[in-house]
C-alpha cells in the first residue's frame, strides 16, 4: 500500500486513480464545495462529480482549461454526460516542487475541437534554391528572367 492511500480525503486524489491507464469517467455534475479544513475558514472551489467515483475532483484553473479543451466547449452545462479521462501526471507542481496530480484529457478517438478549415487553394511554398517560374508576361514576350 502507498502512504498516500492511508490518508482519507473527501475529494478525489491521484492515489484513487489507475496510475498506468488513467480512468475513463462520465461527468455527472459540477458544483462549488468547501475544500477548507473542517476547523478553518471556508474555501469554496469548483468540483466535478463523476458517475464512476463517489468523491468529486476539485478543479484548479489548469484542469478547467483542460476540460474546456477536451470537451470543445466552455459551456459547463454541456459537460454533463460527457466522457473524459482523468489521469496521474507526475509533472504537476505545487509550492515549487513536483508532487504529481490529476489532469484531464479527452478519450482517445473522441472528436475534440474542430481544426480551422483549410484554404481551398493554399499558396504553394516556393523552393528558394530554384529560380522563380516565369511570369505570364515573360512567357508571352519570350523574355528570360534576369536570374
Amino acid at each position: 500500500m502507498k502512504a498516500g492511500q492511508m490518508v482519507e480525503s473527501k475529494f478525489l486524489k491521484k492515489e484513487d486513480l489507475n496510475y498506468d491507464t488513467g480512468n475513463l469517467v462520465t461527468v455527472k455534475s459540477i458544483d462549488r464545495q468547501n475544500v477548507g479544513l473542517a476547523d478553518g475558514e471556508e474555501d469554496l472551489k469548483w468540483c466535478m462529480h463523476f458517475n464512476e467515483f463517489q468523491k468529486p475532483m476539485v478543479l484548479n484553473s489548469t484542469n478547467i482549461q483542460l476540460a474546456t479543451k477536451a470537451l470543445a466547449t466552455d459551456e459547463t452545462d454541456d459537460w454533463i454526460g460527457r466522457k473524459l479521462v482523468i489521469y496521474v501526471d507526475d509533472n504537476v507542481s505545487f509550492g515549487g516542487k513536483l508532487v504529481g496530480g490529476i489532469r484531464i484529457r479527452k478519450p482517445r478517438g473522441q472528436a475534440g475541437q474542430q481544426r480551422p478549415p483549410q484554404q481551398a487553394n493554399p499558396t504553394p511554398k516556393r523552393n528558394v534554391l530554384a529560380p522563380p517560374a516565369k511570369t505570364f508576361e515573360e512567357e508571352i514576350a519570350g523574355e528570360e528572367a534576369p536570374w
